[in-house]
């Protein structure tokens, strides 16, 4: 099966936007494919920040994304727009890093008033890195997620429903797409 990296671009530590990938993350791994979880916020803010293409957190981040298949990228909104933290990784990574790549484009928020940022906003730069087949993504509310005790969360089963679809579109789409064989 395909290798898919789970990168969150949320900030917070109590993330729903991450709570959720983690979510995901275990539907694809029980249908066989290996799932590689990335908290963008775990990687330093000084090379971020800095633009530090070589430093070793950047340069292992850039190869999680070159060997992936497939791409979940999961972000909260923030006044229309994706975070900037995953804007800041974004810009490190070459400029065609997602060519050949299948992505899912996912987005957490407050106000259905953002639900065209994933295609206003994050698509674009996706289609810019080479992704050659952005799968359609899908916004949910936060109040949609519900965080459990233990860390786990609840999916309002409308989103789910809806959740389980794109998830499905992905792994089919992954499922069509010839995997490379690692050098």
């Amino acid at each position: 099966m395909a290798t898919v990296l789970s990168l969150s671009g949320s900030p917070s530590p109590t993330s729903r936007t991450a709570r959720l990938l983690r979510h995901l993350d275990a539907t694809l791994v029980a249908q066989g494919h290996e799932v590689i979880p990335l908290d963008v916020r775990t990687l330093p803010a000084e090379a971020l920040l800095g633009a530090d293409f070589a430093h070793p957190a950047i340069v292992r981040a850039a190869r999680l994304v070159e060997r992936a298949d497939g791409i979940v990228v999961g972000t909260p909104i923030y006044k229309a727009a994706y975070s900037g933290l995953l804007k800041s990784l974004l810009d490190l990574l070459p400029q065609y890093a997602l060519a050949g790549k299948t992505v899912l484009p996912l987005a957490t928020g407050g106000s259905t008033a953002h639900v065209l940022a994933i295609d206003y906003a994050l698509r674009p730069v996706l289609s810019a890195m080479g992704a050659s087949h952005i799968v359609p993504g899908w916004f949910v509310l936060d109040r949609d997620i519900t965080v459990q005790e233990g860390g786990g969360v609840h999916v309002a089963p409308e989103t789910r429903e809806a959740l389980d679809g794109v998830l499905g579109q992905f792994a089919a789409a992954l499922d069509r797409t010839p995997l490379r064989v690692a050098a």
